[in-house]
This record gives structure tokens, C-alpha cells and sequence, in this order.
């Protein structure tokens, strides 16, 4: 059973629980002049910043793994607008108008606002021409330590989201207080490394204010929330992003031999391990640094993708109330996990169809306590352990420990280690780990981000040759089934260029926002 931090508000009365949340009435519709008045409310709060993570997460994926060489949209032939919407994404044709590009866009920014108002009340204030976030005294009754760590957890959520938006997006608005929509409509968008400036004050500011009690000593209760040790570990992948290796090795070294956290190993059921990761009974265990929540049950608290994600037209035989068949594995990436691999059961599973066996993304579909449709219990892990491990290899390049910890996670996994004479050079030690990641973290919605990273951390690692090789593969098995006239590998590799790798400003923001009449993206 897992302990969540939720929150129930009830008509006018406020109960707060450390172990459920369920959001009957939305924070935003009471008066927040006035809400956050003591230890409980700002709890209250704080837990519907938890919650506003969820909303992202319905088109991150499409963002992210579908653009990459993990996933594409399962009925090649299809001719219905999600499907079509999907192949303009993953064949980078999308425009401004996409839906999707909006949807991801505003739901970020909502928990932005969710994670301002919680920011502005607990006294702290974001300098952007210094960079740095400075607390003043509030007169909210609170202690010191839990000032501090509510104002740690709703800084790293910030961070997290805006993370995600300069990736995908390139420079965004800089919204870190509380503003009018009359105000929001007049922002122009910053420049890429004013929003890293941002992202890593907020991280900063955490992973000093927050505690960093060693994972074995966190209540159980309190699991699953942010820590000091979540800080530092998406700093790590900040400065990784940002080619500051050096920075990144103090800190995620730092998460790796001081947190207390480590790689899920079961005891006496070896093939067990990688499962147990994400086991419904077993979450927020000792890998998962940050996570994104679901309680199942019919509280309105459960996760959609088991049916996003589960065969198209697959009745209850997989789930309850049917599949959608998105998010579909590449024929490479299902070839890549070998039967050995113990991470291929949980990443990827087959339904039968006539005489085919299809397969599907299976890392996000349990049905343990599951009693309705689109009401799954798993969450979604954002960093784990292993991550810190491979950051750590990626950061300090060809060395006997970068080997030593690429061999910790394919250990775990069940498969053979990678012996010096298969990496002796920058070439084969770079390959090895973008595969490893791949496997590893396969529809995590890693791999997008990994191959953008790799461009600049990486020497021999290129985001184009990686999908123009992916094209290549998929399409005689996939894209030449497209509706006519299907594209050629010519016409799919000729739109792996830099100037699509970010997604287009939605349309809506230009046409409400006079300042952005210039600003979309190029190539949109």
C-alpha cells in the first residue's frame, strides 16, 4: 500500500493528511490572499503543487518519446486527427496550432502559478539580475525547518517545470511571482540562459535549505515528497545539460555516496529486481529521488496511461476498459531489449492479434487495486538512482569507475558486463552509455532530453544520426504503411535539423501576446 501525501478539503473545512490526498475542492477557486495563513494551509497547498505535476504528464510523452527513437504512433494507416497529430510530431511536421503544444504548455505554467503562490508566501524572491533567490521574514506561525523544506519542495517543482519548458520550448517566460493575466499577456520570452539562471537558483536554494536525512531515515510517511538530495540530483542533470561536468560530478557524487539512496536489489529473487522498481506495492523506495504520484481507486487520483498505453481494441484483456495503443515501441527499441534483459518484461509486453504478436508499452500498466478505466495506480518516476549512476559516467567520461557504474545497472538488469576491451575507445565508451540509458530508462520520457544532451556532452553522439537512422530503420516496416502519399526515407530524414528539435510557440500565445509577433521559433 502506498503512503501518499494528499490533501481533502471539504466544503469550508480544511483535513489535512499525510497520507492521502484527495482534492475535492481546488485550492485555486479559495481566496489565496488569505488561505495560507498557517502550517496546515501551506501543506494544503503544497500538496495540490504535488498533484498539478499529473496534467503535464498526459503529453509529455507524445513531447518527448515519441519525437525520440523509442516510440511512434502504433496504427501506421490511420487517418483519425490524434493519430495524424502524433505522426506530425514524430515525423517533426507539427505546427503552432498543435494541441498538444498548447495542452503541455498551459498545464505547466499552471503549476508554475500553483508553485508561485506557495513561493510568495513563504518570503522567498527571485533576483533575475543576480540570479539568486533571497527569503524574508513571514508572518506566517511556522517553524524555521518547515519553512524551509515546503519552500525547498515547491522550488523543485518550479525548477522541474521550467526544466522541461527551455528544452522543449527554447527561452519561455519567466514567471516567478504571482501575476494578473492582464500582466501574464504583456511578458516577453527570455533568452535560454535566463531560464537556466532560474532553474539553477531555485536548485541551489534548495538543496541549501532543505533537509538531507539519508533515505533509510525518512519517515515512511513523508516518502515520495522532495528532498535536499532531489535537488541536488536535478541540478546534476542541469549542469550536465548545461556541458558544467565538473559542477555535476560534486553534486551527483555527492547524491550517490552521502543520500542513503541506491539501486533496487531483491534480495533472493534476482529477476526480480528491476520490477520491483516500479512494483505498486514497492514505490517510492530507495531508487526514486522524484516521482510523480497516482492513487488509484476512484478518488480522481489515478493515472490514464494504462489505457493511453495498453493495445488498441484489446477489450479487458489487458485492462480495464480497453487500449488506445499510443506511445507504441519502435521495432529497434523492442529488438534492443533482449529476452535476457530483465528490464524487457516490465518495459514491454505482447497482445495477440489474429496470429501477431503486437507489442505495447507495459512499464505503466497494474491492475493490482485497479477497479476502473483510466484509474492506474503506478507512478511516474523522474529521477532515479541508476540515472545518478549513468550522469555520473556520463559526466566523467571513459574511466575504469564510469565502466564500474554502467556494469552496476546492467548487473542489476541481468545482463553481462561491459569488459575495457569493448570501450577502448571515446567512440565505443560514448555508444555504450547512450545505449544503456535507452534500455534503462526506456518510456521514462528520458531519451528525447538524452539525445539533446548528448549533442553537447558527448563527442561522438549526434541526435541527427541517431534519427536518421531510426527513420531509416522504421520505415519499411512502418512509415511506408502511412496513408498515400506515404513519406519516403528521404522526406523523413530531410526534417531532422536543429531548427525543429524545439516545438513551436502555441499559436495562442502569439495571437494574445503583441510582444511575441516576431519571437515563434524558427521553422514555424
Amino acid at each position: 500500500m502506498k503512503s501518499k501525501y494528499f490533501i481533502a478539503i471539504i466544503a469550508a473545512g480544511l483535513l489535512v493528511s499525510c497520507k492521502k490526498t484527495i482534492d475535492l475542492y481546488p485550492i485555486s477557486n479559495l481566496n489565496t490572499g488569505t488561505f495560507y495563513s498557517n502550517l496546515d494551509e501551506v501543506k494544503a497547498g503544497l500538496a495540490g503543487v504535488y498533484k498539478g505535476m499529473q496534467a503535464p504528464l498526459l503529453d509529455e510523452w507524445a513531447l518527448t518519446e515519441v519525437r525520440s527513437d523509442n516510440t511512434k504512433q502504433g496504427q501506421a494507416n490511420s487517418s483519425s486527427p490524434t493519430n495524424q497529430s502524433l505522426n506530425q510530431l514524430d515525423m517533426f511536421t507539427t505546427t503552432s496550432y498543435e494541441t498538444r503544444v498548447y495542452d503541455y504548455w498551459r498545464n505547466s505554467y499552471a503549476n508554475i502559478r500553483n508553485a508561485n503562490i506557495i513561493i510568495q508566501k513563504l518570503g522567498a524572491t527571485y533576483d533575475a539580475g543576480a540570479g539568486v533567490v533571497s527569503l524574508s521574514p513571514v508572518a506566517i506561525p511556522i517553524t524555521d525547518a518547515d519553512r524551509k523544506q515546503l519552500l525547498g519542495e515547491a522550488l523543485i517543482i518550479r525548477a522541474y517545470h521550467y526544466f522541461n519548458l527551455v528544452r522543449l520550448y527554447g527561452g519561455v517566460f519567466l514567471v516567478h511571482t504571482p501575476l494578473s493575466p492582464d500582466d501574464a499577456k504583456l511578458m516577453d520570452r527570455a533568452s535560454v540562459a535566463d531560464t537556466y539562471k532560474l532553474i539553477q537558483a531555485d536548485l541551489k536554494t534548495a538543496a541549501d535549505i532543505m533537509n538531507t536525512v539519508k533515505f533509510p531515515q525518512i519517515q515512511v510517511t513523508e516518502r515520495g515528497r522532495a528532498t535536499g538530495w532531489t535537488a541536488k540530483a536535478l541540478l546534476g542533470k542541469v549542469y550536465l545539460t548545461l556541458n558544467k561536468k565538473t559542477d555535476a560530478l560534486t553534486v551527483l557524487n555527492d547524491v550517490r555516496n552521502n543520500s542513503g539512496y541506491a539501486l533496487v536489489i531483491a534480495a533472493g529473487t534476482p529477476a526480480n529486481a528491476y520490477s520491483n522498481v516500479f512494483n505498486t506495492g514497492n514505490e517510492v523506495n530507495e531508487e526514486i529521488l522524484f516521482t510523480v504520484r497516482y492513487k488509484a481507486g476512484g478518488v480522481g487520483l489515478g493515472n490514464t496511461f494504462m489505457n493511453l498505453f495498453a493495445p488498441l481494441n484489446s477489450g479487458v484483456a489487458v485492462v480495464p476498459g480497453s487500449g488506445f495503443g499510443l506511445n507504441h515501441p519502435t521495432a529497434d527499441l523492442d529488438s534492443s531489449l533482449r529476452p535476457t534483459d530483465r528490464r524487457r518484461a516490465v518495459s514491454i509486453a505482447y497482445y495477440t492479434v489474429s496470429t501477431t504478436n503486437v507489442p505495447y508499452t507495459r512499464k505503466y500498466i497494474s491492475t493490482t487495486g485497479t477497479v476502473l478505466s483510466s484509474d492506474g495506480e503506478s507512478d511516474w518516476p523522474v529521477l532515479r538512482f541508476a540515472d545518478v549512476l549513468l550522469m555520473i559516467a556520463e559526466a566523467e567520461g571513459n574511466t575504469a569507475n564510469s565502466l564500474s557504474l554502467i556494469n552496476q545497472v546492467r548487473t542489476r538488469a541481468g545482463i553481462a558486463n561491459v569488459l575495457p576491451a569493448a570501450v577502448a575507445s571515446i567512440q565505443q565508451f560514448e555508444d555504450t552509455l547512450q545505449k544503456e540509458r535507452r534500455l534503462e530508462f526506456a518510456f521514462e520520457n528520458q531519451r528525447w532530453f538524452d539525445l539533446l544532451r548528448f549533442n553537447t556532452t558527448m563527442q561522438t553522439v549526434t541526435i541527427e544520426a541517431v534519427l536518421k537512422a531510426h527513420f531509416a530503420r522504421e520505415h519499411p516496416v512502418h512509415y511506408v504503411q502511412y496513408p498515400v502519399p506515404a513519406p519516403t526515407i528521404g522526406q523523413l530524414q530531410a526534417r531532422v535539423e536543429q531548427r525543429w528539435f524545439l516545438l513551436p510557440i502555441p499559436q495562442r500565445e502569439i495571437d494574445t501576446n503583441p510582444r511575441l509577433q516576431s519571437q515563434q521559433n524558427s521553422g514555424y
